[in-house]
Formats: C-alpha cells, sequence, structure tokens
C-alpha cells in the first residue's frame, strides 16, 4: 500500500515552505521585508490538497516566514502542524461505507468531498447497510488519507520569453543538468559505450560543486552525484532543474525537501532557463575532450580522474569572462547562504521514497521491491508501517514513525535458512506470566457452593480406579 508523500501535515508543510522559500534565499531588510510580504499576499495559491484558488494574508505569511527561519536546519519541519492527540485512532467508517465510498470516487472523481459526503447520505436513507454515516469532517479526511481526491485536469504552461538573472548570494540556487558525452569510454567486457556527465554550479560564483560522468542518467546516479556536491560545498537554498526522470523521482524530491531545499524546475522545451550549466558544457567539449584525443583506450575511471583534475585546476581557478575574476574567488568572497552537510550515512537516509505497508501478521514481514523483511517483534501490533528506503538499494530499508517521520528501527530481508533453525522457526513473543495462586475464583466457588447445597448429586461418574478422597462413591 503505497502513500509517498501523502500525508496532510506534510504537504501542508511544504506548500508553506513553497510560498515562503523564496525570502530565505536572500538577505532581506525589515521594510523590504514587509514589502514582500504584501506581495505574495496578492497572489494566488494553489491549494495543497483540492487544488483549489488560495489566497494568503500578509500576517500569515510573516508568521510562517519566522517560523522556518528560526529553524535553519529543517525549516519544513518547522512549518508543519503538531501532531493531534488522536492521530492514528480509528474512524467511525465501516467496510460496507468505505467500499461505497470508493465506487462512487471511481465513477465521479471530479466531485467535492462534500458532494460525495451528501451523496452518501442521500443513498444511506435507502440503503440500510451503509448506516450510521459519520460526519462530514471524518469522511473527508478519509478520503484524503486514502489518495481519493478531486481530479482536475491540467493546464498547459503559458511559455514566455526569460531573461538573464543571477542572484545575490553564494549558495542561494544551485544548476544541475545531465550531459551527453562526445565520446566512448572502453568497458571491461571490450564493449564501447557513451557516458553522460552530472555537473552542479552555484549561480552566483558560476563555481562546479561536482562532476562526474556515469554510463546511465537515472535517479540513482542523480541522487549519487548530490550527495557528494553537497559533502564538497555545503547546502544550498534552492536547486534549479529540467523536468527529467530523474530529477522528478520521489527519492530525489523528498530527499530535497527534507534537506530545505526549494527544488525549482524549468519550463517543458526551455533549456535557456538553465543557460549557465549549457554554456558551461561548451566548455567540457572545447577545452577538455581536446585534450583527451591522444588517448585512444579511455576508460570510465580514467574520464573522471582527468575531469576532476581539470575542474578544480582550471575552470574553478581561471578567471571567468562576465565576472571578471575565477569562480573560486567569487564563491570565497561573497556572501554566504549555505548551511552545512548531515554526515554522509544520514544524507543517505534523507534520499529515500517514504511509503507504507501492511504488515503481515502472521510471520511479521512486509514487502518491499518483490522482497520480504522483516518486522522488530516490538513493532508486531502495527498493522500500518511506514518505511523508508531508495529503490536501487534495498540494504538500507528504515522503519519509521508515520506521524512524524522520526527513525524507529531498521529492516532486513528474511532470512529463510537462518529461520529453518528450530530455535528460530517460531516467532519470539514474551512469555505469558503465571497466574497467581490464590485458588479457584470467587465467581466459579460461589457456583460450586449452590451446586452442593441443593441436594442434587454430582453430574458425572468417576471411573472405577479413581481415589474418592471424600467417599461419595
Amino acid at each position: 500500500m503505497k502513500s509517498g508523500n501523502s500525508s496532510r501535515r506534510r504537504s501542508w508543510a511544504a506548500f508553506r515552505f513553497s510560498v515562503v522559500g523564496s525570502l530565505l534565499t536572500g538577505q532581506l531588510e525589515r521594510g523590504d521585508l514587509k514589502e514582500r510580504f504584501a506581495q505574495l499576499a496578492q497572489q494566488t495559491w494553489k491549494h495543497p490538497i483540492n487544488g483549489e484558488p488560495l489566497t494568503l494574508g500578509a500576517s500569515t505569511i510573516e508568521r510562517w516566514y519566522y517560523r522556518a527561519r528560526g529553524n535553519d536546519r529543517d525549516p519544513v519541519a518547522a512549518l508543519e502542524r503538531p501532531v493531534q492527540s488522536g492521530a492514528g485512532r480509528s474512524r467511525a467508517m465501516h467496510d460496507e461505507l468505505t467500499s461505497a465510498l470508493r465506487t462512487q470516487h471511481a465513477e465521479h472523481p471530479s466531485w467535492s468531498y462534500l458532494l460525495h459526503y451528501e451523496t452518501l447520505v442521500e443513498r444511506a436513507k435507502a440503503e440500510s447497510k451503509l448506516q450510521p454515516i459519520p460526519s462530514y469532517p471524518t469522511v473527508r479526511r478519509f478520503m484524503q488519507s486514502q489518495g481519493l481526491v478531486r481530479q482536475k485536469k491540467r493546464r498547459k504552461p503559458h511559455l514566455r520569453e526569460r531573461r538573464s538573472y543571477e542572484v545575490e548570494h553564494v549558495h542561494a540556487l544551485w544548476h544541475a543538468d545531465f550531459h551527453q558525452g562526445s565520446r566512448k569510454v572502453l568497458m571491461p567486457d571490450g564493449s564501447w559505450v557513451r557516458p553522460v556527465l552530472l555537473g552542479f554550479m552555484d549561480d552566483h560564483s558560476r563555481l562546479v560543486c561536482h562532476l562526474q560522468w556515469y554510463l546511465h542518467e537515472s535517479a540513482q546516479t542523480f541522487v549519487h552525484g548530490l550527495m557528494q556536491a553537497l559533502m564538497k560545498r555545503g547546502v544550498p537554498r534552492a536547486l534549479l532543474t529540467d523536468n527529467g526522470k530523474p530529477m522528478l523521482a520521489t527519492e530525489t524530491t523528498e530527499g530535497l525537501q527534507r534537506l530545505g531545499v526549494v527544488h525549482e524546475t524549468t519550463l517543458p522545451y526551455t533549456p535557456e532557463a538553465n543557460g549557465k550549466q549549457e554554456s558551461f558544457w561548451g566548455q567540457i567539449e572545447g577545452r577538455l575532450m581536446p585534450q583527451l584525443e591522444g588517448e585512444k583506450q579511455l576508460t570510465l575511471a580514467l574520464l573522471n580522474r582527468a575531469t576532476l583534475a581539470w575542474l578544480e585546476q582550471d575552470y574553478n581557478q581561471r578567471v571567468h569572462s562576465e565576472l571578471k575574476l575565477s569562480p573560486m574567488k567569487r564563491f570565497l568572497e561573497a556572501p554566504n547562504l549555505g548551511r552545512d552537510c548531515p554526515p554522509w550515512n544520514e544524507l543517505r537516509g534523507l534520499f529515500r521514497r517514504e511509503e507504507r505497508r501492511r504488515q503481515r501478521l502472521s510471520d511479521g514481514t512486509i514487502t518491499v521491491g518483490g522482497r520480504r523483511f522483516e518486522v522488530p517483534t516490538r513493532y508486531r501490533m502495527l498493522r500500518e508501517l511506514a518505511v523508508r528506503f531508495a529503490t536501487w538499494d534495498l540494504s538500507q530499508v528504515a522503519l519509521v514513525d508515520k506521524h512524524r517521520g522520526t527513525h524507529l528501527a531498521d529492516l532486513y530481508p528474511l532470512d529463510k535458512s537462518a529461520n529453518a533453525d528450530k530455535r528460530r522457526l517460531s516467532v519470539s513473543t514474551e512469555e505469558e506470566p503465571a497466574a497467581a495462586e490464590t485458588g479457584i475464583a470467587p465467581l466459579l466457588a460461589s457456583q460450586m457452593k449452590n451446586a452442593e447445597q441443593n441436594g442434587l448429586a454430582p453430574a458425572y461418574l468417576p471411573l472405577t480406579d479413581e481415589v474418592d478422597p471424600e467417599g461419595i462413591f
């Protein structure tokens, strides 16, 4: 049972961060902030749950801004609403009602929550099995938690002319993109493959944070390169990419959100919006690759060694024609909005997708990526679990709290050969405490006394060889 990032609290937190995230990428004066609050209040936003047009007050935006700025490490978490005390409790939605609601939503996906509710109330008058109907907020929360949201047709974005731009601070905006190489590399099996180059560039300084060649363009390679760029230079405020599948993968988007990085995408078929990165690829083909023409048996490892040496000793140190100083010098001297990068192990845990799974109570396992994982015994009572994992690396599957997202335990694949041992054949459970030796319970003692006082013989006959200490038989 998958849910991705469907939590209502997190959807609202991500929406609030999308509103005030642009204010965190620069140093603004008090008067400028007030003006920016007023400008954002005049815009029309898209409701994060039902997609309806939404307007916000300047005071609301101001409150969100200071809450996010107060928690620089994780501004998205600061914008989440506290978990209600009744979170996770069962609602008055019986099976007949939920089945009818799912069928009704499948037939009419464009209906509003209120229309679905009123229709159910009307149907319940003729169909007694649908009764009782809970309140409208209960039905609405159930539909939102199950993904039964109102569906609307998306309009095509209007293409507009793009002007050149530059942010005012280092780490305020990064660019990321893939580039198809012009040369093939020799693989160990004797085949020739054309690699792709992944690069990350700081917008203000033009410093390239990391470059690496890969054999294919995927979410795994994008996250792998992104984590190295973050470890080298720090965490930016925003990242601009195109709409490629690796950039829009769940692992990528949720990881950036957990880091508090605003993920912006270009319009389709507008490479000029990422023009700085496109211009840099010209230097790769014009300065780097010609120097490798004499190497006939170019391997991927050699290509990466040469690229990183050229990057750190040539491009980042050479005076930029537009900046009139080197990217490294401007990177070090300009105002910096970057943040410290988490440790490697913690960083890997951020770039995972979060999904829900139903636990199989017979053996305490769940299925992730077609493989079964064992759930620790202390969590056997949970019917629905939230897990985080990367589709390309199932060696690290984490069990997290589905409300707060905190790490609970690491899950490991089911080891059937180890379970063949008789000591592990049955699932271990806590031993039940022995009953206290207090004699016969009062209720049964009273019933036995009443039976003896009625003067009737006992309703059973013992065997002849049984000992009758009371001498009744």
